[in-house]
């Protein structure tokens, strides 16, 4: 079987891993938002304990990696939806408010989130029908940064280092430090060290100064 260059064009070593450094951002973006959107089903479970032998001493990220497969081998769905009812929706609501503009103004609903959908319109990226959540929730955020990233060259990587400031790094960090500490918190303990490990990442990656995010 063969390919047609203009079809499949080649790409150099460095381009190609780049790429798939890429892909693997958006990947672990998706697998946040699915996590902070609903308790994770049988499937995302499953995914989760399959992840492969990681040594810890490669830096926080990869033991975040490893605390979430101990985590989802340990996890019951009965207790998961308990918790995550527990942190996230509550009796009026949960023990954590998952929004931007809570975190950044203290209200819901806020200029935070009317920039936000500014920013999105300007990407051409829509909220989905169905969706009772704002777009400022964390995982609507997640789901919209690794969109932005599997875009590719449409949206260029300063516009997604734009967006990924003023949108996730302005509070996001904040709010995974306080879903390890939050009471309610057992398997969403190991959710919230891997989601502040990734997002020092790509903070790195994105050459944003910490002093400068939430």
């Amino acid at each position: 079987m063969t390919a047609d260059a203009a079809v499949l064009p080649v790409k150099s070593e460095e381009a190609f891993l780049r790429d798939e450094a890429h892909a693997l951002r958006a990947g672990v973006h998706e697998l946040l938002g699915r996590l902070l959107a609903r308790e994770p089903d049988a499937q995302t479970l499953e995914l989760l304990r399959g992840i492969g032998d990681v040594d810890a001493a490669d830096g926080p990220l990869a033991m975040g990696w490893e605390l979430l497969r101990t985590a989802a081998r340990k996890a019951d769905p009965a207790r998961l939806r308990h918790e995550y009812t527990a942190l996230f929706v509550g009796v009026g609501r949960g023990e954590l408010v998952p929004f931007g503009s809570w975190y950044l103004t203290g209200f819901l609903m806020e200029k935070p989130l009317a920039e936000l959908r500014g920013d999105l319109a300007r990407l051409g990226i829509e909220r989905e029908g169905g969706v009772a959540e704002s777009e400022d929730h964390a995982a609507a955020l997640s789901e919209a940064m690794a969109l932005i990233i599997r875009a590719g060259e449409e949206i260029p990587f300063e516009v997604q280092r734009r967006f990924f400031e003023a949108h996730l790094a302005s509070w996001l960090g904040r709010f995974y430090e306080d879903l390890q500490a939050a009471a309610s918190a057992d398997f969403y303990r190991a959710v919230g060290f891997f989601g502040a490990s990734f997002m020092d990442v790509e903070r790195q990656l994105l050459g944003i100064d910490d002093r400068a995010s939430g």
